[in-house]
């Protein structure tokens, strides 16, 4: 097979690839990005339901996980959000402000690919799609790269190759194999931004509330808390504040919901106590939560069925402690096939923080979800792929 000479093969032509291969491209470097799908940027054409959550305003380094806490602050400096933002400017790309700083198409998720796609044009990159890699070798040029289809020897290899979420979209488990081969250590990975399961005694009692959703504060077990919406599915809990606690729980643990963020039920039983005395206490519930959550609750006695003014001193109590602490034990979560990213991966330890390149292998660089740094559910991940992949651009 005749060998394909090029300065810089990247694999994966996902958000980080793309950006790495048009940040190089730019600057002279012949660069072929490799992709087994159909398609580029496949999951950013189904990111924020079709409309692309393209970054956040307010991405900082406290906005991610990862092993080494310091490890993202290069890379958002040097490209911040704000040069995103400049750059679908540029683009005339029409988008929308939603809450906690998240930005969307107005039209379709289609657009940012669309612009990441002119912009590796305008800059030369070769991509290459339906094109698996089969063998990774090192040697006196670089690395050289076996496909389904060609083979190239590179002097850089970039691996933005993503996680194990979305199977259906064609994860796969190489940028991993690759790390391996090259004496890198992986950090453990599990699902993340991901829905919860439950145990079946909770999916009976919850069975008539899916679709429901309820402002709530969610806690794990370690102490972080998000916000925003939780939402009963047939299979347990999502919404916004479920995703963003699922990269901080760990199997076997509890979740924490205050329910009722907004109020102090305390001081809300004691003015319902003075001025609507003959009301029941469940019709008064259902005047802050959903009517069936609380029916569900008067079933199970967690609520009395009796007048506001009948409630005694401990059952007051307990209605303060169950509304503002309701304590829940997910079964698990529904996995990679629904998670929107994927934690663990390259320890960065093993990588320059500045140019991604890996310190046991001269010219190979990972950058994006293949390493261990996994941002909050709102932006925070796109906004990391597009920063780690001008930070290797401008380094391959």
């Amino acid at each position: 097979m005749t060998i394909t000479t090029t300065d810089v093969l990247i694999i994966g032509a996902g958000a980080a690839g793309l950006m790495c291969a048009a940040s190089a491209g730019y600057r002279g470097r012949s660069v072929t990005v490799v992709d087994m799908g159909k398609k580029a940027g496949r999951k950013i054409l189904i990111s924020g339901g079709g409309r692309c959550n393209f970054t956040n305003e307010n991405a900082t380094p406290d906005n991610y996980l990862c092993k080494n806490p310091h490890f993202v602050k290069s890379a958002l400096s040097r490209y911040s959000a704000q040069d995103f933002i400049e750059l679908v400017d540029r683009h005339s790309l029409n988008y929308h402000h939603k809450t906690l700083g998240q930005l969307f198409c107005d039209d379709s998720a289609q657009d940012i690919v669309d612009i990441l796609l002119t912009e590796c044009e305008w800059a030369g990159v070769k991509i290459k799609l339906r094109n698996e890699v089969l063998n990774v070798v090192n040697n006196d040029q670089g690395y050289c790269v076996t496909t389904t289809d060609a083979t190239y020897q590179c002097s850089s290899l970039v691996v933005a190759s993503g996680g194990l979420t979305m199977p259906k979209l064609g994860a796969s488990p190489i940028g991993y194999k690759i790390a391996e081969q090259f004496g890198l250590q992986l950090l453990p990975t599990a699902a993340a931004l991901v829905p919860f399961t439950l145990h079946d005694h909770d999916k009976k009692r919850f069975d008539g509330l899916s679709g429901i959703s309820i402002d709530c504060n969610v806690s794990s077990e370690s102490g972080t808390s998000f916000r925003e919406n939780i939402l009963f599915t047939h299979r347990g809990l999502s919404g916004p504040a479920i995703l963003q606690i699922s990269s901080f729980w760990q199997a076997g643990q509890a979740i924490t919901i205050n329910l009722l963020p907004e109020y102090n039920l305390a001081d809300t039983l004691s003015e319902w106590r003075e001025h609507q005395a003959q009301k029941s206490v469940k019709n008064l519930l259902a005047t802050i939560l959903p009517k069936r959550f609380i029916d569900i609750l008067v079933e199970e006695k967690n609520v009395p069925e009796k007048a506001i003014n009948q409630l005694n001193h401990s059952e007051i109590n307990a209605l303060v402690e169950y509304f503002h602490h309701w304590k829940i034990k997910p079964n698990g979560t529904e996995g990679y096939r629904t998670a929107e990213v994927t934690l663990g991966g390259v320890n960065t330890d093993e990588l320059s923080s500045k140019t991604f390149e890996a310190k046991k292998a001269a010219g190979l660089y990972f950058i994006g979800e293949v390493i261990d740094v996994t941002g909050w559910l709102g932006g925070y991940n796109f906004q990391f792929a597009w920063s780690s992949g001008v930070a290797c651009g401008l380094a391959v």
